[in-house]
């Protein structure tokens, strides 16, 4: 099976993906980076795995369908099964989430349907609530909604920093993503169901 994770900034989700795959922890046929950022740091890390790149830049294009259109015929060329969307910071349209239905993951700093958005970490930490956690999600039309595949919850400790939860966190869905994308390729989640 076939591959694409989506990226558009620093990328420590794509590099935790590539780690289990070169370790032989998930198992895929091949692997692409799909990013619609030219700065984006996760471009040097692709360039250091020797994992293809594929650089779609928005402003390249008149209109979304346009810019999904040349995801989509991207995609199409090299086969791919799954995405795994990793900080792609745009939301995909009903028509793109329709056409890979049940093959968009996304994985998210909270346990969901809590603390949705861009600031999820940040969110949960100034709410000062006792724990918080890790999502990862199958896409649909709306924003960090979906299926759940694994969640997993991490207590917030007294006294400690936002710097120090966010490096917790990421920490937790450099294990979780994985997982999930194993238990995809395994054929123990298809539709949107455990």
């Amino acid at each position: 099976m076939n591959l694409a994770i989506f990226a558009s900034g620093n990328g420590s989700n794509f590099s935790a993906i590539v780690k289990a795959v070169k370790q032989g922890k998930v198992r895929v046929s091949s692997l692409i980076l799909v990013c619609d950022n030219p700065g984006a740091f996760v471009l040097k890390r692709a360039q250091k795995t020797g994992v293809q790149i594929i650089l779609v830049s928005r402003r390249d294009f008149l209109s979304r369908k346009d810019f999904e259109a040349a995801i989509i015929q991207r995609l199409k060329i090299y086969k791919i099964d799954l995405i795994a969307l990793a900080g792609f910071m745009r939301m995909l349209s009903p028509a793109f989430v329709k056409k890979y239905r049940n093959r968009i993951l996304n994985i998210h700093p909270s346990l969901l349907p809590a603390f949705k958005g861009a600031h999820a970490i940040k969110d949960a930490f100034e709410k000062k609530i006792p724990f918080t956690g890790v999502t990862v999600h199958f896409v649909d039309d709306k924003m960090d909604h979906g299926p759940v595949i694994l969640q997993e919850r991490l207590e917030i400790k007294n006294r400690e920093s936002l710097a120090s939860l966010e490096k917790r966190i990421h920490a937790l869905e450099h294990k979780l993503y994985p997982q999930a994308i194993k238990l995809f390729y395994s054929g123990k989640i298809k539709s949107g169901k455990r």
